[in-house]
């Protein structure tokens, strides 16, 4: 059994996800997409492959090789699909309301009229975000209708065609801090609080990480989120509502988690490398089946 993973630049994740696979015995090839040319009509030497993980932190340049990859029959961790929902903000948020599962209020609009509207409708102090980004970036927090005002002005003049659709979200009044769950193969594996004396609480804006015990609501919560999603791997941001309870935020499908696993006591990319290996060994013998063999007990990794 062979598995690919594609990257677009090496990081710590990374790196550890190779020692993990290294560890349980499997064979994982590198392949920087940045050096890859592909046919669509063509598996070519992507056949040697049970599985590709993408762990790309271009969202553009790994959804292309994964729709590609897909498209040829390779099954790929995450699929095409939950990449897509988990990316955009918008696509997420109708995930999680088709599914039932309680998130902030939202509203959209396309253009500054309608969007002025949007932001009114969700009431001060209000949340404009960008449908897809990461890092808390360009997230703005709007106090008023002068805020309002400057900030879609801003957008519609500066702003690419993504800019002129208004996502305004619910500001949540939490207690300075936000939770992130891992989960993995279906199962809420961790989680992390990360707290903040400003309002955005990413810690790449600052915010300091703390292991936290899942309780059974909040497993059952974040397992509900990324199914709905579909997603085999992903990390869940939790907001603790005072009214409403916990609602979810967003989901994001390539997480960071070198500074979690200390900080939780979880070897999180061992288990992500687990699961990968029982989808790629799945894949495996779907394909085995197909061509009338199976693989020997000594092709399965235990």
């Amino acid at each position: 059994m062979r598995l690919a993973m594609t990257f677009t630049r090496l990081r710590t994740e990374e790196r550890l996800l190779l020692d993990a696979f290294e560890s349980l015995g499997v064979r994982v090839e590198p392949i920087d997409l940045r050096r890859v040319v592909f046919d669509p009509s063509s598996l070519g030497e992507w056949s040697r492959y049970d599985a590709v993980i993408d762990r790309s932190v271009s969202l553009t340049g790994g959804l292309t090789a994964v729709r590609i990859l897909e498209g040829l029959g390779v099954r790929c961790i995450n699929t095409a699909e939950a990449i897509e929902t988990c990316a955009d903000k918008l696509r997420t948020t109708i995930a999680l309301l088709r599914a039932g599962v309680p998130t902030p209020g939202v509203r959209v609009a396309i253009g500054p009229e309608s969007g002025l509207e949007a932001i009114e409708s969700i009431g001060y102090p209000g949340v404009l975000k960008p449908t897809v980004g990461s890092w808390g970036r360009l997230v703005a927090r709007v106090n008023d209708r002068d805020a309002a005002e400057a900030l879609l002005e801003h957008r519609d003049t500066l702003g690419s065609a993504q800019q002129s659709v208004v996502y305004a979200q619910e500001h949540i009044d939490k207690p300075g801090r936000d939770l992130r769950v891992f989960v993995v193969g279906g199962e809420a594996i961790a989680a992390i609080v990360r707290t903040s004396a400003h309002w955005v609480t990413n810690t790449a804006r600052g915010a300091t990480a703390a292991g936290l015990e899942l309780t059974d609501e909040l497993r059952e919560l974040c397992i509900r989120a990324v199914a709905a999603t579909g997603a085999d791997v992903a990390a869940v941001d939790v907001l603790e509502c005072p009214i409403r309870g916990p609602l979810v935020n967003e989901i994001n499908h390539s997480m960071e988690f070198r500074n979690s696993i200390t900080t939780t006591g979880v070897d999180i990319p061992a288990l992500v490398a687990r699961h990968s290996v029982r989808i790629a060994e799945a894949s495996a013998d779907r394909a085995a089946c197909a061509h009338g063999s199976t693989r020997s007990d000594a092709e399965v990794i235990a």
